[in-house]
This record gives structure tokens, sequence and C-alpha cells, in this order.
């Protein structure tokens, strides 16, 4: 089923849009249309990660990136 959408964009970007749209033969709802489908194929489902990768998943989060820049200066120094 289809449903109606109205979006609120920039003038300049429903133009780019538009030509993106007509260079690929398609309509700009379809082009929108194609762009969130990949979005949501390329967003990892947590469940099909292999078991390190779940055990180590969020483990750098504490990690302060300024530190890591600290280090790399004193080891190039």
């Amino acid at each position: 089923m289809q449903t109606k959408l109205t979006l609120r964009l920039e003038d300049s970007l429903i133009r780019a849009g538009k030509r993106q749209a007509e260079r690929r033969g398609k309509s700009l709802s379809a082009l929108v249309a194609d762009f969130i489908t990949v979005l949501d194929r390329a967003e990892p489902n947590p469940d099909d990660l292999p078991p390190i990768v779940k055990r180590l998943k969020g483990i750098a989060q504490a990690a302060n990136p300024d530190d890591y820049h600290r280090y790399l200066e004193e080891k190039y120094r």
C-alpha cells in the first residue's frame, strides 16, 4: 500500500534530487524509496554478528580521544 508523504526540504536539495532522479529515469519518490531501502539493508542486525564481535561491540565507548592523541604525539616524537 502506498501512502502520500510531504517532506520539507531546502529548494536546492529538491532540485538536486530531481536532477538525480531524472538521470536515473526514476521519480523523486522512487529515488527516496531506494535510498531508504539501502539504508535499511546497510544497518547491521546485532543478531547477525559473530560472537567475538558481539563481545567486543561498544568496548571502546569509554575511551577518550584526547588520551589517544597524546599517546600518538608521545610515540612519534
